[in-house]
C-alpha cells in the first residue's frame, strides 16, 4: 500500500478528495502532511519538515504557490531532498518554470528519486469535486506508479513529455484564463516551445473543461472567465512566469505583456485578493 505525504494544503490541495477523506477510496493511503490539524483528526500523521515527509512516504506531493517555494521546500534546510531516499517520487501540483522542474528532476534523481511535474487545473470546484486535468511531464515509470492517486484527484490525467513538459500546457491555459491575449498568442507559444497544435490542444482543452462550463463556454472573454480564475497575486505570478518562459525560446507575446502589467499594477496597489465574483 503507497504511502502519500502532501505539503501544501492550500485552498486546492486542501479539498481533494484523496485527502479530505482520509485517504483514496481504493487503495486506503493516508496522507502525511505538514499542515492540516483536520486531517490529522481524521487519521492522517503530521510531520515537521518536508525532509520527515519524504523520509516517511513513497510518494511525496507539493502543491505550493511559486516557483522560489517549490525551490525551498526541495532544496533547502530540511527539504525533501534531504529526507530523500532511493525509490521515493516527487510530485509537483504546482504551476512553476518549466526550466526549474526540469532542475528539480535532476537533483533529486542524483537521489534515485523519481519527478513528475503535475500542475492541475479545475479550480477549487474541481479538487472538491475530484474532476481536476493534471498535465504531467518525467518518466513514464513513474506515472504509471501513481496513477491510482491522480485518479482519485481527477478525471483527465495527461503524459505529455519528460521533465519539465507537464508545465508547458498548463501555462498558456492560465494565460488563456487570466488574459485577452486570445487563442492566438498561446498558439504561438505552443509551437516555438515545440508543441504542435494537436499534442497541446487535448491537454488544454481538458484543462478548460475541468474548470467548468462558466470557463469552458466563454473563450477568450476575460471578465467573464477571471471574476473566478483565482487571486490575483496567483495570476500575476502565472503570467510573469509565462513571459519569462516565453523570453528564453525568444516569443513575443505582447498581449501577455500588457495583461502581466495590469496585474503588477493592481499588487502594487494592494489590490492582490480575490477577484469579486458576479
Amino acid at each position: 500500500m503507497l504511502t502519500v505525504g502532501y505539503i501544501g494544503l492550500g485552498l486546492m490541495a486542501s479539498r481533494l478528495p484523496a485527502y479530505s477523506q482520509g485517504g483514496l477510496p481504493a487503495g486506503g493511503t493516508q496522507p502525511l502532511t505538514c499542515r492540516g490539524e483536520e486531517l490529522v483528526a481524521e487519521g492522517a500523521s503530521a510531520a515537521g519538515s518536508p525532509a520527515e515527509v519524504a523520509a516517511q512516504v513513497d510518494i511525496a506531493f507539493t502543491n505550493l504557490p511559486d516557483t522560489p517555494d517549490v525551490e525551498k521546500v526541495v532544496l533547502g534546510g530540511k527539504g525533501i531532498l534531504e529526507g530523500a531516499h532511493p525509490g521515493l517520487i516527487f510530485v509537483d501540483n504546482s504551476t512553476i518554470k518549466p526550466a526549474v522542474a526540469r532542475s528539480l528532476a535532476a537533483s533529486l534523481a542524483e537521489r534515485g528519486v523519481l519527478s513528475l511535474d503535475a500542475p492541475v487545473s479545475g479550480g477549487d470546484i474541481g479538487a472538491r469535486n475530484g474532476t481536476l486535468a493534471i498535465m504531467v511531464g518525467g518518466p513514464a515509470e513513474a506515472l504509471e506508479q501513481v496513477r491510482p492517486v491522480f485518479q482519485a484527484m481527477g478525471k483527465t490525467i495527461t503524459h505529455v513529455g519528460e521533465a519539465g513538459a507537464g508545465q508547458w500546457p498548463r501555462l498558456p491555459t492560465r494565460s488563456w484564463c487570466g488574459a485577452d491575449g486570445g487563442d492566438g498568442e498561446l498558439l504561438i507559444f505552443s509551437q516555438k516551445a515545440g508543441w504542435t497544435r494537436r499534442k497541446w490542444w487535448k491537454p488544454s482543452r481538458a484543462a478548460r473543461r475541468s474548470a467548468g462550463p462558466w470557463m469552458s463556454n466563454r473563450p477568450g472573454c476575460l471578465p467573464a472567465t477571471v471574476r473566478r480564475a483565482s487571486r490575483r497575486t496567483l495570476q500575476a505570478k502565472d503570467l510573469n512566469i509565462i513571459l519569462e518562459t516565453a523570453r528564453e525560446y525568444g516569443i513575443p507575446l505582447p498581449s501577455a505583456a500588457v495583461d502581466a502589467q495590469l496585474y503588477n499594477a493592481m499588487l502594487q496597489n494592494g489590490m492582490g485578493g480575490w477577484i469579486t465574483r458576479r
